[in-house]
């Protein structure tokens, strides 16, 4: 099973840190919430998922998709033919995500590593949307400074799946042990959801 996953090579180490993990968590049953906030043993592991979880939200998705209409039309797309290209930009998301994700996993994340897929997708997302604030200044300067923004924003969500989106998931089974994941799943639900309610009632008047 590990070489249908991973592929031919020496994976003797990950199997023996199964096995280990196994014999650690015999016969105990799942944490509680209370119980994860509560130990100190996985305090910095609660606090990873914490700050990569408000990274997520924070990272200015929703300002993208908020402004995305407005960047098409004045690319010179039809109004009522942006839907298609906004259909396009979300399948690009998915389609970044579900293919690391799945199919490149035991390729790109493996040999990449969590941590640098992380901060090289977070940097390359920060100057897709420094780079579209000047450009969306711009637009109206020269006839090509549009395209320019319709190409940052496809370049912001690849980065995003590619980065962020196929990485945060499989991260919680990784840094938890079995007996916390069903908690760590819930703290993770629960901190998500509470701050895309916070940013729906701020962000329009940040804007």
């Amino acid at each position: 099973a590990v070489k249908q996953l991973w592929g031919d090579g020496d994976h003797l180490a990950e199997i023996n840190d199964m096995i280990s993990e196994q014999k650690a968590i015999a016969g105990e049953k799942a944490k509680s919430v209370w119980a994860l906030l509560r130990d100190r043993a996985v305090r910095w592991q609660l606090i990873t998922l914490l700050l990569v979880v408000s990274c997520i939200q924070l990272l200015g998705t929703i300002v993208v998709y908020s402004y995305a209409y407005n960047i098409f039309t004045k690319a010179g797309i039809p109004p009522d033919q942006t839907h298609y290209v906004s259909l396009g930009f979300g399948a690009a998301e998915v389609l970044s995500t579900v293919l690391v994700s799945s199919c490149l996993q035991g390729f790109l994340v493996e040999r990449a590593g969590r941590k640098t897929l992380l901060w090289k997708n977070y940097a390359l997302m920060a100057l897709a949307l420094g780079l579209l604030t000047v450009t969306l200044s711009l637009q109206d300067s020269f006839f090509w400074v549009p395209y320019c923004s319709v190409a940052l924003v496809f370049i912001f969500i690849m980065s995003f799946g590619i980065g962020p989106g196929a990485v945060v998931c499989p991260l919680l089974t990784e840094i938890f042990i079995h007996s916390y994941r069903p908690a760590a799943y819930v703290v993770n639900g629960a901190v998500n959801w509470i701050q895309l309610f916070i940013l729906g009632l701020v962000f329009p008047f940040i804007v």
